[in-house]
């Protein structure tokens, strides 16, 4: 099993290397959701973020976006899957997603470096949990 910490981490590049790690049959799990990276101007983030909560068709069909920061990683790393076909829905049963850090994922921790808050070319950047808080989450 893979411990991913999600502190200070881009959201997309951490996505990549965890659906590649459940494709290949790893149990993976991802703490600190809520500090996960987002990187744009904050307003632009918030503005797009909220656009396509409240984009909705037919109520009962449309697609659910949640508020949670745990399940909004989760969501976005479902992106990264080939969801529709048998093998993308087993991996994507491998994935779970923790805000903060659970006891028993205390010891081994794994931090990308190349895909750091570091690295970024601009300083402009939100995290998970202020997107989900404006979005109406607690």
């Amino acid at each position: 099993m893979k411990v991913y910490n999600g502190e200070g981490i881009v959201l997309g590049r951490l996505a990549v290397q965890v659906a590649k790690d459940a494709l290949l049959g790893e149990e993976v799990r991802v703490v600190n959701c809520e500090k996960i990276i987002i990187s744009g101007v904050k307003t632009t983030t918030f503005a797009h973020e909220k656009q396509r909560y409240e984009r909705k068709g037919y109520p009962l069909k449309s697609a659910k976006f949640s508020r949670i920061p745990d399940r909004y990683v989760r969501r976005s790393i479902r992106g990264m899957l080939p969801w529709k076909t048998t093998r993308g829905r087993e991996a994507f049963k491998r994935i779970m997603c923790y805000r903060g850090l659970p006891e028993e994922f205390k010891g081994e921790l794994i931090v990308i470096t190349n895909a750091s808050m570091k690295k970024l070319p601009i300083l402009k950047y939100t995290t998970v949990g202020e997107v989900c808080k404006h979005l109406g989450g607690k």
